[in-house]
């Protein structure tokens, strides 16, 4: 596979980490959108520094806060400045809840949706003008197997986010189609070992409540759900697979991508869920003449 040029958001850690470095020891330049570079990112600059020096391959860092329309733009801008193009996007940049979701306050969801959705939109607005004017590119969206799998409880606020996300994908996949541009929806399980995500979970800001359902018909069922999860996972479950998986997708050749990636060692039922989804969504397109929608032409 030629040289991609990739921008991946919340690279700073866990799967955004790991896949900058797979990808970048493939051969690709890599972009690791890292929040804060001077202050709470600077280890991971640092780190990101080390690796490419000692594996000598192409992985920068650019700061990039997905909160913020302006870092979007310079990131991008940044790019193409010097690189000439960008061929690759990644959605990886996400943040998680757990507790019951009457405890979170309506600014938390918001403060949430603006983290795993809205930040999508901005890159997109920052990055696609780019790959239309190209007449090719490929989004990748890190969605989550919470969005149509099993869904145990406190998780909504989180669960509800990432189906969000997982939506805006599909639309914008038939909306980029035509200008030659690829979607891709990487889907990992529950990964409770190797990243940060349960550990650094965000918790809800109404303790009252959140105690409420602690101390009462609800009590036990925060660890339950935690040591439940954690035994589904088989003990080889290894969350590089997902940067692997990222990766087979990026070299796959332009035309052949898959629409959908279920990394799940749990098989929590996304798979399932989600290829009866695709498949009705897939029909409906045909059925109203958007049949072509489904994939790149060969030609723009």
């Amino acid at each position: 596979m030629a040289k991609q040029v990739i921008l991946i958001t919340g690279a700073s850690s866990g799967f955004g980490a790991m896949t900058a470095r797979q990808l970048a020891t493939g051969g690709h330049c890599v972009y690791a959108g890292v929040r804060n570079i001077q202050g709470s990112g600077a280890a991971a600059v640092a780190a990101a520094e080390s690796f490419a020096k000692e594996w000598k391959v192409e992985l920068h860092t650019v700061e990039l806060d997905v909160l913020e329309q302006e870092q979007a733009d310079a990131a991008v801008s940044r790019i193409m400045t010097e690189q000439g193009r960008i061929d690759v996007v990644i959605h990886n940049a996400g943040h998680m809840c757990f507790g019951p979701a009457e405890a979170f306050t309506s600014e938390q969801l918001a403060a949430l949706y603006d983290v795993n959705v809205l930040s999508t939109q901005r890159l997109n607005r920052a990055a696609l003008p780019h790959m239309r004017d190209k007449g090719q590119g490929l989004v990748v969206w890190v969605s989550s197997s919470s969005t149509r799998g099993g869904t145990p409880p406190f998780l909504g606020p989180y669960f509800a986010a990432k189906a969000a996300m997982d939506a805006l994908a599909i639309s914008y996949a038939g909306e980029l189609t035509r200008w030659g541009i690829e979607t891709t929806i990487v889907v990992p399980g529950a990964f409770t070992k190797g990243t940060n995500h349960f550990r650094d979970a965000g918790a809800p800001a109404d303790q009252a409540v959140a105690l409420a359902y602690k101390d009462g018909p609800y009590k036990g069922v925060e660890e339950t759900a935690l040591a439940g999860l954690a035994a589904l996972e088989p003990a080889d479950a290894d969350p590089e697979s997902v940067a692997r998986a990222i990766e087979t997708v990026v070299d796959t050749p332009r035309g052949k991508r898959p629409f959908r990636v279920h990394v799940d060692p749990s098989q929590d039922g996304a798979e399932v869920v989600n290829g009866v989804a695709d498949r009705v969504r897939a029909e409906l397109l045909r059925r109203i003449g958007l049949g072509d929608l489904l994939h790149i032409p060969e030609t723009v």
